[in-house]
């Protein structure tokens, strides 16, 4: 319906005299300032930048994340009594706890990681939302939050609340990533098979992990599961930084998921 068929007078501006018509029709309207109307086109075009500018910004958030194994490094070299990266758990990083036999004065700059680099995966995820699609998105927040909860729990203070904390991080995310892969598998073969290997192989590693959790390879099988996933989202990312043309967005805008 026309605005002027429900409203049939035209505003006027201050002094009274200069008639400013209202719109031209409901579906047409951007945004009014001062009775100006802004054209549909610009409206388009600043949601569109808008848009671009926010995957860009998520795809930063996941490109800085491998950082996080350089934190585990810096912590781990200044433990008291020993620790080992093949068996020992990155949660005993985080101990706040120090006895005779093994301290992590470092704690909090671990403990810390796990809440940063949390947040940047569910931000990261957020605003990438757009090509990583619906469930890829909410299965990255799960994960970035499920980080989160870790850092808030170290391990000492209580294992069951720190396992429950943890517990999603390790489900969500090797899902997520073939879920990605087979999201891109027609426009991006390439980067598709990297994707669903990697959710393949920290799945995998993260039900080993579950179940010999106690043995002499627990530490290298939780990394398994952690690592590479920091290594295939922020490929993924770099994949968003180059414009695609005559869209604006990232390459791996997928045009045949848009519904997923």
């Amino acid at each position: 319906m026309l605005l002027w068929q429900k409203w049939p007078k035209v505003t006027r501006d201050t002094c009274g005299s200069t008639p400013i018509p209202l719109a031209t029709t409901l579906g047409d309207v951007s945004s009014t300032v001062y009775g100006d109307l802004m054209p549909p086109t610009r409206g388009r075009w600043l949601q569109r930048v808008t848009r671009v500018r926010a995957a860009r910004w998520g795809a930063l958030a996941l490109l800085v994340r491998p950082a996080y194994i350089a934190t585990e490094f810096l912590v781990a070299t200044a433990t008291r009594g020993g620790y080992s990266f093949a068996s020992d758990s990155v949660s005993r990083l985080g101990e706040i706890g120090c006895s005779a036999a093994y301290c992590s004065p470092r704690h909090e700059l671990m403990n810390g990681s796990f809440i940063g680099f949390g947040a940047l995966l569910a931000g990261g995820a957020v605003l990438l939302s757009r090509p990583l699609g619906p469930w890829v998105t909410g299965l990255l927040v799960v994960s970035g939050l499920s980080s989160v909860a870790t850092g808030l729990a170290p391990l000492d203070q209580d294992a069951t609340l720190h396992a429950i904390a943890a517990a999603p991080l390790f489900v969500a995310q090797p899902i997520a990533l073939i879920v990605l892969g087979v999201r891109l598998r027609n426009d991006r073969p390439r980067p598709a098979a990297a994707l669903l290997a990697t959710g393949v192989l920290t799945g995998t590693a993260a039900v080993s992990f579950v179940l010999f959790g106690d043995g002499p390879a627990s530490g290298a099988l939780e990394r398994l599961a952690l690592w590479p996933v920091l290594i295939g989202l922020a490929g993924f990312a770099w994949t968003q930084l180059a414009p695609d043309e005559g869209s604006g967005a990232g390459h791996s805008v997928t045009r045949s998921h848009t519904a997923s």
